[in-house]
């Protein structure tokens, strides 16, 4: 998987406000290919072990409450540098600072409901895809 695929959810903010279809045009249209997608509602649980990184971080509580508030769109995307090229069209986390043009300045609410999660890394790219796909290989 290193190299290229990545992982990202549509979160809450964005799926609840009907623009999944609109970011998933811009990430088509930047040459990503969708390997395999689903929409859930994740678990406070299921959110808690899904950002366990930041266990310890003052605003874990408040990121489970949010990413389980509603549905969201989890998906591995395919496309030859794909963590590096991802993480440059979805823009900075805070959309104040996001360049013109990316997903977060288009369709971010604030720093917190920010639309869209991108892996940062290649490892974590296939520790987050094996999260949600159990069965990677077959796609």
């Amino acid at each position: 998987m290193a190299g290229n695929r990545t992982f990202t959810m549509i979160k809450p903010d964005a799926f609840g406000a009907g623009n999944t279809g609109a970011i998933l045009k811009i990430i088509e249209g930047a040459g990503f290919k969708i390997k395999a997608a689903k929409a859930l509602r994740l678990t406070q649980e299921k959110a808690g072990k899904f950002y366990e990184v930041h266990k310890e971080r003052p605003f874990y509580n408040d990121l489970c409450s949010y990413m389980s508030s509603g549905s969201i769109l989890a998906a591995v995307l395919e496309k030859e540098n794909a963590v590096a090229d991802f993480r440059k069209l979805i823009g900075a986390t805070n959309p104040v600072e996001a360049e013109e043009g990316t997903i977060r300045k288009l369709f971010a609410k604030s720093i917190e409901a920010n639309a869209i999660h991108g892996s940062d890394s290649d490892e974590n790219a296939e520790i987050e895809s094996r999260f949600f796909f159990s069965k990677l290989e077959e796609v």
